[in-house]
């Protein structure tokens, strides 16, 4: 393993091999995403248990990844996931006393847990570079069944600091008749949750042929998305296997997003947000 691999993240690792991937291993490190912890902490065959596959599974997926041994890899992933593991911890004790019967209050508890991981996946530098991508005059935006709610949302927030939004829906000559004045100086923001979306790779080849910059928002799917967008923020949207899926961590990812491109655009983007609120004034409730 070279030096430069050797510094590589295991998102950055993955999206290297995505499209060698099979069924099974894509179902790994998506199991993998969700507890990195857990699995750091486990051995192969504990791994392979999650998913109810062979042992020689998890090896394979480690050698693809390019650690020479399993040890190396899980010693990877202690390095990469366990360094600020005491106050993720300190959370999960804390959540594990206070959980109460209800709907609310195990909801609440879950969403706690998946937006206290999220330092785990994003950094604050990837949120910032976000928004330095997506500051253009124009983003251009595509999301795929529930992640239609996000697209409706940044739509929105991008429009009131002055960006001109394009949301890009429809059948496949709908897509090509909205992306046909797509250019370099464009954005592309893409949402991929559960799967890829159908039109995910045809969207992504517009937009690299025309060179516009791509940023997608994920799950743990994120990191075998093909092609690969130029800023993947991918993390897992539940705190455990069994916790119920929701957009809360996307969302949060969103909102992060749009407060750095709102503080990179300065007063500018305040004038705008004035605007906006006598625009209201001046059309009344």
């Amino acid at each position: 393993m070279d030096e430069d691999a050797d510094h590589k993240s295991l998102v950055e690792r993955v999206q290297d091999v995505a499209h060698t991937l099979t069924d099974t291993e894509q179902r790994l490190i998506s199991e993998l995403l969700k507890a990195p912890r857990e699995i750091a902490l486990g051995t192969s065959s504990e791994f392979a248990a999650r998913l109810n596959v062979h042992e020689a599974t998890t090896s394979r997926l480690s050698r693809k990844l390019g650690f020479a041994t399993y040890a190396q890899f899980r010693a990877h992933l202690r390095d990469e996931f366990l360094r600020s593991s005491a106050p993720a911890s300190r959370i999960s004790a804390t959540l594990s006393e206070s959980r109460r019967q209800g709907f609310l209050p195990l909801l609440i508890e879950q969403e706690m847990a998946a937006l206290g991981a999220v330092s785990d996946h994003v950094t604050d530098e990837q949120i910032v570079e976000a928004a330095s991508m997506l500051d253009r005059a124009r983003v251009f935006i595509y999301g795929h069944g529930n992640a239609e709610t996000l697209v409706l949302l940044m739509e929105r927030r991008l429009r009131r600091l002055g960006i001109v939004t394009l949301r890009l829906t429809g059948n496949r000559r709908d897509l090509a008749e909205q992306m046909l004045t797509l250019g370099r100086d464009d954005a592309v923001l893409l949402f991929a949750f559960r799967r890829q979306p159908p039109d995910y790779s045809r969207i992504m080849d517009v937009a690299r042929d025309v060179m516009a910059s791509t940023v997608t928002v994920s799950g743990t799917i994120g990191p075998s998305l093909q092609p690969k967008p130029d800023l993947l923020l991918s993390a897992p949207r539940a705190g455990s296997r069994e916790s119920y899926q929701t957009l809360t961590v996307p969302m949060a990812l969103c909102n992060a997003v749009v407060l750095a491109l709102a503080d990179r655009r300065g007063p500018d983007a305040l004038a705008k947000l004035d605007r906006l609120g006598a625009l209201i004034t001046q059309f009344g409730d």
